[in-house]
C-alpha cells in the first residue's frame, strides 16, 4: 500500500464532523455541530444573489475585493474606537476562519517553532501546527473558570517560542480571558518575540458588558504583535458561504496573503459581495444577536442543570461544555454522546478531543452543546432529553 505522511497519521478525522453523520444518520436534533438552524439576514441573501444576477462569478482579488476590505475596516473601527486598519496593506480576506488559521500558521511557523495553545482547545488548533512541523507546548484551563496558572504559561515560553494561539471568546469553554491574563500574554510575547493569533469569531456573541469585552490588538504590547482571524459564519449565520479574514500589521498580513494565494486563491467572489453588506448592518443588530443568544444559553443550560449534568453556564461563544458523570455510571462523555444520538434523538459532541491523551481523564466525562439554535429546535431537544430523568 502507498505510504501516507507521519503528519497525517499524528490526529485523526474531526469528531465533530463524525457526530454530525451519526446525527443525520439516526435523525437526532443537531446541538453538536455550531451551525445556526435560522436564516441569515434577508439584505445578505439579497446582496449575494444580486451579485450572481451581476455575473460577478469570476476570481475576485486574490487577498479581498477592495469594498469588503474597506467596509470591514470601516466596521471595525465603529464597533472598536481607536482600532484603525489600513484595508490596503493590513487585512487579508479568506476561505472563512479556518483557512485563515491554516494560512496564518503556515505563514507564521517553521519546523521546530513552538507554539503555545491552551487546553482544550478548539480542535483545528494542534493539527495545524502539526502541519506546519511545529511543537506545539500547551498550557491548561482549569475548573471552574477556565483560568490558567501563570508559572504554567511562563514555563510554555523559550528562545523557540514564535507564537500563541487564543480562541476569545473561547470555543468550547465560553471563557473570555481577563485583561490580567491578557496583559501576561502580553508581556510574554513582548518578551519571546511571540506573535499572538486570536480566533474572534465570536466577537460579538458574549454576555458580559461591553466593556469587558477588548480585542487583544488593541491591548498596550499587542498592537504591532497581533494577528486577529475573524470570519462572516457564526455573527451573520452563514456558516456555508466562507468568507473570513485576518488583521494583522503589513509585514505579518504579507506573509498571510502570500500562503493564503496557493491555499485557496480567494474568497467566493458573490459572497464577499454580501459581506459588505453585512458590515454595514447597524449597531442594534449586534446588540440583538448577543440577547437572543443570552436567551437560548439560560433556556437550554437551565434545563440542563434540572436534568442533572454539570455546567458552568458561557461568557461568551454558543457552546455549553458540560459533565455527564451523575448521568453515566461509566463516566465516558463517549458513550453517552452516542447514546444521546442513537436513543434520545439529540446530538453533542464528545469532549475528551479537546484535550491531549495525557489528560484525557479531565475531558472524558464531558460533552458539548452548541445552542445557535431556533427557540423551536431548542424545546424540541429538552423534550427529547427529558427521557433521561
Amino acid at each position: 500500500m502507498p505510504r501516507t505522511s507521519a503528519k497525517a497519521a499524528r490526529f485523526t478525522e474531526s469528531v465533530i464532523r463524525e457526530t454530525f453523520r451519526l446525527a443525520a444518520q439516526h435523525d437526532a436534533i443537531n446541538l453538536g455541530q455550531g451551525f445556526p438552524d435560522y436564516p441569515c439576514p434577508p439584505e445578505l441573501k439579497a446582496a449575494a444573489c444580486a451579485a450572481i444576477e451581476a455575473d460577478d462569478n469570476q476570481y475576485p482579488m486574490t487577498f479581498g475585493t477592495p469594498a469588503l476590505r474597506a467596509a470591514i475596516a470601516a466596521k471595525t473601527q465603529r464597533t472598536y474606537p481607536g482600532w484603525v486598519i489600513d484595508p490596503e496593506t493590513e487585512l487579508c480576506v479568506t476561505c472563512g476562519a479556518t483557512e485563515a488559521l491554516v494560512a496564518v500558521t503556515f505563514a507564521l511557523l517553521d519546523p521546530g517553532d513552538e507554539v503555545v495553545l491552551f487546553e482544550p482547545w478548539y480542535e483545528n488548533y494542534q493539527p495545524n501546527a502539526i502541519l506546519a512541523g511545529a511543537v506545539p507546548r500547551l498550557v491548561r484551563l482549569r475548573e471552574p473558570d477556565w483560568t490558567f496558572d501563570a508559572d504554567e504559561l511562563r514555563a510554555a515560553f523559550g528562545p523557540r517560542t514564535k507564537a500563541v494561539f487564543l480562541c476569545h471568546p473561547n470555543n468550547p469553554t465560553g471563557k473570555i480571558y481577563r485583561p490580567d491574563e491578557l496583559a501576561l500574554l502580553a508581556e510574554l510575547c513582548q518578551r519571546w518575540d511571540a506573535v499572538l493569533v486570536v480566533d474572534s469569531i465570536y466577537e460579538h456573541i458574549h454576555y458580559l458588558d461591553p466593556a469587558h469585552y477588548r480585542p487583544p490588538a488593541l491591548l498596550p504590547g499587542l498592537e504591532d504583535r497581533t494577528i486577529t482571524v475573524n470570519a462572516m459564519s457564526k455573527t451573520y449565520a452563514v456558516t456555508g458561504w466562507r468568507v473570513g479574514w485576518t488583521v494583522a500589521p503589513p509585514e505579518l498580513t504579507a506573509a498571510v496573503r502570500k500562503v493564503h494565494d496557493f491555499l485557496t486563491i480567494a474568497a467566493p467572489a458573490p459572497m464577499q459581495a454580501a459581506g459588505v453588506v453585512a458590515m454595514g448592518l447597524p449597531a442594534g443588530y449586534y446588540a440583538e444577536l448577543a440577547d437572543g443568544y443570552r436567551q437560548r444559553r439560560d433556556l437550554l443550560c437551565s434545563a440542563l442543570e434540572e436534568l442533572g449534568f454539570r455546567l458552568r453556564r458561557p461568557d461568551g461563544s454558543y457552546y455549553v461544555l458540560c459533565d455527564v458523570a451523575d448521568l453515566e455510571p461509566s463516566g465516558d462523555g463517549v458513550a453517552f454522546a452516542r447514546r444521546l444520538i442513537t436513543e434520545i434523538g439529540v446530538s453533542c459532541v464528545p469532549a475528551v478531543s479537546f484535550w491531549r491523551p495525557e489528560h484525557a481523564d479531565t475531558g472524558r466525562s464531558k460533552i458539548r452543546f452548541a445552542f445557535p439554535k431556533r427557540r423551536e429546535t431548542l424545546e424540541a431537544a429538552i423534550q427529547r432529553l427529558q427521557e433521561l430523568r
